[in-house]
């Protein structure tokens, strides 16, 4: 029975190791958890400068979110420069805090932060957000507005199921949630604050904390 015991803890052992040469593994809930709340806080100011804007209430919301009107609105004018703003900083504060936490993690698993299954993962969803950008960018030139906020969701989840063979299998799950969440908010144009919010904060709070009690959660009971 012993033998037999040993026999099963190597083949962990031994697939554990194969899943650490193929997959970047490193991961944080908690980066998902700080992305999202970077998000939902980033929608909060983002929905009060809306709201408050002389700019848009003297548009409708059909003039605003689809072009073809007699008095569309500019780029410019759209985005204005507080949302831009806030776009950035909203960006650039997820961005760090996730890499701050998936390299914390990396240390605590001696696992490479950039090596060759973080750069499969990085190139596989670079792909999908290069495009998708590219895409968006040109429907922003056209004054297509209504479509940027689903357009970014369903790329995005593009990205993760794409990136996900790469890295773990429960990414893929967000991405799916992504993509169907962009598929919806096409029937709701003019809505996209609200699912942007849904999607880029509380889909990835709940991933990050489903992963923290998963996976990281275990080794502080170690």
């Amino acid at each position: 029975m012993q033998s037999k015991n040993e026999t099963l803890e190597t083949l962990k052992d031994i697939k554990q190791m194969m899943q650490r040469s193929s997959r970047f593994i490193s991961l944080s809930g908690l980066s998902g958890i700080a992305a999202g709340t970077c998000a939902l806080i980033g929608a909060w100011f983002a929905y009060d400068v809306i709201h408050n804007s002389n700019v848009y209430g003297n548009y409708s919301r059909s003039d605003i979110m689809i072009s073809g009107s007699d008095n569309p609105l500019s780029l410019q004018d759209f985005m204005g420069g507080s949302l831009f703003m806030i776009a950035v900083i909203t960006f650039i504060a997820a961005f760090i805090l996730a890499f701050l936490f998936t390299y914390l993690r990396s240390q605590k698993d001696n696992t490479p932060l950039w090596g060759t299954q973080a750069k499969r993962l990085m190139f596989n969803v670079c792909i999908p957000m290069l495009v998708g950008g590219i895409y968006l960018y040109k429907m922003m030139e056209s004054g297509i507005y209504g479509l940027i906020a689903p357009g970014c969701l369903i790329f995005y989840g593009l990205a993760l199921v794409n990136a996900s063979k790469y890295t773990l299998q429960e990414i893929r799950y967000l991405g799916y949630g992504q993509i169907v969440l962009g598929i919806v908010n096409l029937w709701f144009i003019g809505y996209g604050l609200y699912f942007w919010a849904f999607g880029f904060g509380v889909l990835h709070i709940l991933y990050g904390a489903l992963m923290w009690w998963k996976y990281e959660r275990r080794q502080l009971e170690v």
